[in-house]
């Protein structure tokens, strides 16, 4: 479905306009100097000598500004891709990541809330997953080749600090940001902490954008945060040890391995680590559910 208001409607044929490069950082906050005010606003400027200038329009102009004054901006491109500031000062600026709302699904991508009275488009490349309307995704913003402000949910570990507070055992919120299927699924903690759930863990299916509470069971030397959606191991046992009698008796009483076999096969057939199934096990012998023989796991 199309836009049906200008303010972005016009997107789908600027891909082949040449849009002229901006002097002023577009994405970002910058200190400007009135230099000048006219019927529909006011000119800005990096000092009072520039002969470079941006247009903050009328309607944020206030009665006690004056020329020479300094204004915090915003400067991004308006619907007709002029160069603008703003005093509105939305939600994300530029490689900064930030949680925001689809507010609609087009042909060419999604348009999010970023608190500007343009709203900000997330082209389908830069999508991870499928989006819909009223999701929260996280996002960070870019500059595309065209000097355009948009929106990424891709690469976003390289603007995910490792710095966090947190130490192994803590209990701690995230959202899913990267189903990377060799290594895990990849989790931003607090929406800025970089963290990852191994894939040898049996997981509820996860999406992108999926809150999750978990535990950290490691940080890394560079500071990125191992997680675990599972409880404390002895709080585990008991359940693992439901999930491999079921097996068992899927196997009519016998298991074709043991513990020692790689964590590989015990991935593929049970779901969990190695050391939780090793854990598993040494529990079920202990209470006599099952016997060690033959390199077999026998139901007692």
């Amino acid at each position: 479905m199309e836009r049906k208001n200008r303010n972005t409607k016009n997107y789908g044929n600027k891909s082949k306009m040449k849009v002229r490069k901006s002097p002023f950082e577009l994405g970002c906050v910058s200190n400007l100097v009135i230099l000048r005010f006219t019927d529909f606003g006011a000119y800005l400027g990096r000092d009072e000598y520039d002969e470079e200038s941006v247009l903050l329009p009328k309607k944020n102009v206030t009665s006690e500004m004056q020329v020479g004054d300094r204004v915090n901006a915003f400067i991004y491109r308006d619907s007709s891709d002029r160069v603008i500031a703003t005093t509105d000062i939305p939600k994300i600026s530029i490689n900064r990541l930030s949680v925001l709302t689809v507010k609609e699904v087009s042909s060419i991508g999604a348009f999010l809330d970023w608190g500007l009275e343009k709203d900000l488009l997330l082209p389908y490349r830069e999508m991870e997953g499928r989006v819909e309307e009223g999701d929260e995704i996280l996002v960070r913003l870019y500059r595309d080749k065209s000097d355009r402000l948009a929106a990424s949910m891709k690469g976003l570990w390289k603007y995910l600090s490792t710095n966090s507070p947190y130490r192994k055992g803590d209990v701690v919120n995230g959202r899913v940001y990267e189903l990377g299927h060799n290594f895990g699924t990849f989790v931003a903690v607090d929406d800025k902490y970089n963290g990852m759930i191994p894939r040898h863990e049996k997981l509820t299916p996860l999406a992108i954008g999926d809150k999750v509470t978990v535990r950290v069971t490691d940080v890394k030397e560079d500071g990125k945060l191992d997680l675990s959606m599972r409880e404390d191991a002895y709080k585990e046992i008991q359940n693992d040890g439901d999930v491999i009698m079921d097996l068992l008796d899927s196997y009519a009483g016998v298991l074709p391995f043991t513990e020692k076999a790689t964590p590989e096969v015990i991935l593929r057939e049970t779901g969990m680590s190695k050391a939780a199934f090793k854990r598993a096990i040494g529990h079920l012998y202990k209470e006599r559910k099952i016997s060690l023989t033959d390199g077999k796991i026998k139901r007692v």
